[in-house]
């Protein structure tokens, strides 16, 4: 699933592209995916304007013009592509394409479109496209007066941001002593302490902190909690920095893969040596999730 730095660059990408772009049509081959009501969709979508793109945890929002906002949640396969197809020359009839995707890698990312994952398709006045694709069919996108959006019960139920200004170690560390008896890794895994942090940037946290991932949040010291907190906010901004951790058929706006696998200090680098004392990284599973630790930097 994708996690908060995937998502953020997305919803940065699609916001330099999107905005300002007017909804002409749009087609869906499956209600799961798109479960709103055609009366809803010619008032609320169709003639309306892009004004934002926003983004709560790992849900994005697009704001629109008539005072509804697309909700869009990506869950385990969910992409976005968006295709802007220009003809070359006036009498020419071959594309020149700009595309930019992100989600869920695979080959949708960048082969063409609409394929057998294509649920909806968002047609713009001015001929450009936004594709959703999702091949297991968990993902959606919702229609919602934006005013009602805070209300859902997701909404209600996320933890803070952990990349916010105001969001302080204090805060950050009262989040997490609610949760004392539970293993810092589920508790970081959990949407309602913190919101957006999943696997891949939980081992690379702790890692970077030296907290073995078993260990109870109750017997974690305020300066390792601390740790902790600077820790998340580094590496997951160093994600957004590098496009986020997709590493294979992942395209950004300029047409970049994404690169922070190629910085990643532990997760998938079981077998080889940590860099910072040299033991092998192992691979074990904690709170459900297959883990990488260094066994020797992070005692439990």
């Amino acid at each position: 699933m994708p996690e908060l730095p995937e998502v953020e660059t997305v919803r940065r990408g699609l916001h330099g592209l999107i905005v300002g772009r007017v909804f002409k049509a749009v087609d869906h081959d499956n209600p799961k995916s798109f479960p709103n009501v055609p009366d809803d969709i010619k008032q609320f979508l169709i003639g309306s304007k892009v004004v934002d793109v926003r983004r709560r945890a790992k849900v994005l929002m697009i704001d629109l013009s008539s005072g509804c906002t697309l909700v869009i949640h990506l869950k385990m396969t969910g992409q976005l592509v968006f295709i802007d197809r220009k003809l070359v020359g006036s009498k020419s009839n071959i594309a020149n394409e700009v595309r930019f995707a992100g989600g869920h890698p695979s080959d949708s990312l960048v082969g063409s479109l609409p394929d057998k994952s294509t649920r909806v398709v968002f047609y713009f006045k001015d001929e450009t496209h936004l594709y959703f694709n999702d091949q297991r069919k968990f993902g959606w996108i919702r229609i919602i007066p934006t005013d009602e959006v805070e209300n859902l019960d997701f909404m209600k139920k996320v933890g803070p941001e952990p990349l916010e200004d105001n969001f302080t170690s204090k805060e950050f560390t009262e989040c997490f002593m609610r949760r004392s008896k539970t293993s810092i890794k589920a508790a970081l895994l959990d949407q309602s302490v913190i919101a957006g942090v999943g696997n891949i940037y939980a081992d690379e946290s702790l890692w970077a902190a030296k907290i073995h991932p078993s260990t109870l949040v109750g017997n974690l010291s305020s300066v390792k909690l601390k740790l902790l907190y600077e820790a998340v906010r580094l590496i997951m901004n160093l994600a957004i920095e590098k496009g986020g951790s997709t590493d294979r058929n992942y395209v950004d706006a300029e047409g970049k893969k994404g690169s922070y696998l190629s910085f990643a200090k532990v997760f998938r680098r079981e077998g080889q040596p940590c860099l910072s004392c040299g033991t092998e990284i192992i691979k074990l599973r904690v709170a459900g999730r297959g883990t990488h630790i260094c066994p020797v930097c992070q005692i439990l």
